[in-house]
């Protein structure tokens, strides 16, 4: 059975009526199928999805992003890779069934696979804790992530999670350090790495995996600092405000593209992702060839230098520096006094010297 948005309503009469057409001896009894009309409502079908789904405000991509049928990281990790081998545990305290993690092969390549899973229905959404990870997970990424940059083995990462959990066990077993920790082997990695958020890529617990030289988006994905909900609520006090709230943190792949704060937007199947599962796989395929290419040629250093520009960049005006490909430093530039005192620092040094050996000399005698 087929899962509709509150937005879908229309979409979801002409689906029924399709499904009828295709299937008369539902009718009462039998007749010929009527391929005109099937056709015609196929093409109204289909006119009504490029419609609505080319004028989503901010919160209606946030419900396509959620929506339960979409495809998830195990659906991809399972068709995407060969010879996947699961790994689990931190080595720490346990295994964290939320991530998914195991080196596999991409068109004869090795990598490291590091994707959130949800889970597909309640069971396994209750097993993988909705795809919120907790300590030990992010523990886990960041002892495979090493292992990958031992072997120089490129990371393809899955983002879909709400956030990381905030029960009270992952605070205790440090919540915060974990993902801290998590970001800093991120940015350190001489390794490529290629992020991609498939559905939503929710604050901390999504950019403690999606520290990478590309971050890649689904059409209809999200990635925000905090959920809309939680937004509305701390800024109006009224979680109802989501729509406001979606509009003003920027948190669509089209938003976040033109902030540079993502990379690539990978377009979805008319409807989304969850109408035509192969087509979405076909497209996200070609991207992680082209961008695992991007980096063929390139050196460790070379690696470590593109993921560290990428977000010394971020957010930074071209007012400030008169290079932008060169972001080594993060201090502003010297002004004139600066650049007097120290070329002249020296000779400064060696007149305060004299000065106070006189003034001791004058004391003295």
């Amino acid at each position: 059975m087929k899962n509709y948005l509150n937005f879908e309503n229309e979409i979801k009469d002409l689906e029924f009526e399709l499904e009828k057409l295709k299937d008369p001896y539902d009718q009462g009894g039998l007749s010929e199928v009527d391929t005109k009309k099937m056709t015609k409502t196929q093409e109204d079908l289909n006119e009504k999805l490029k419609k609505i789904y080319a004028n989503l405000d901010p919160w209606q991509i946030t419900l396509v992003a959620r929506h339960e049928d979409r495809p998830k990281s195990k659906f991809f990790i399972d068709n995407l890779f060969e010879d996947f081998i699961l790994l689990e545990g931190d080595r720490h305290y346990g295994e964290d069934k939320s991530v998914i993690t195991g080196f596999a092969k991409f068109k004869g390549q090795s990598v490291l696979v590091i994707g959130q899973e949800k889970g597909e229905n309640l069971e396994t959404r209750i097993e993988r804790n909705f795809g919120m990870m907790r300590p030990e997970g992010y523990r886990k990424t960041i002892r495979l992530m090493k292992l990958a940059d031992k072997f120089m083995i490129p990371i393809i990462t899955f983002i879909d999670t709400p956030g990381a959990y905030p029960g009270v066990g992952a605070e205790e077993r440090g919540q915060a350090e974990a993902i801290a920790k998590s970001i800093e082997c991120c940015m350190k990695l001489r390794v490529p790495t290629i992020a991609i958020v498939i559905g939503e890529g929710g604050s901390g617990g999504a950019i403690a995996l999606a520290s990478s030289n590309k971050v890649l988006m689904f059409e209809n994905s999200i990635y925000s600092v905090i959920s809309p909900e939680g937004c509305a609520t701390i800024l109006w006090r009224n979680p109802k405000k989501m729509l406001d709230a979606a509009s003003a943190m920027k948190l669509s792949a089209k938003d976040l593209l033109e902030l540079n704060i993502i990379d690539e937007i990978i377009s979805e199947p008319l409807g989304g992702a969850h109408r035509d599962k192969d087509a979405i796989l076909t497209s996200l395929e070609n991207s992680i060839s082209k961008n695992l290419s991007f980096f063929k040629e390139m050196t460790g250093e070379d690696i470590f230098n593109h993921r560290k520009n990428k977000f010394l960049e971020i957010g930074r005006g071209k007012g400030f520096i008169s290079n932008p490909e060169s972001l080594s430093a993060t201090q502003l530039p010297a002004n004139k006094f600066q650049e007097v005192f120290f070329s002249k620092k020296n000779i400064l040094i060696a007149t305060v010297t004299v000065f106070i050996l006189a003034l001791l000399l004058i004391f003295t005698l």
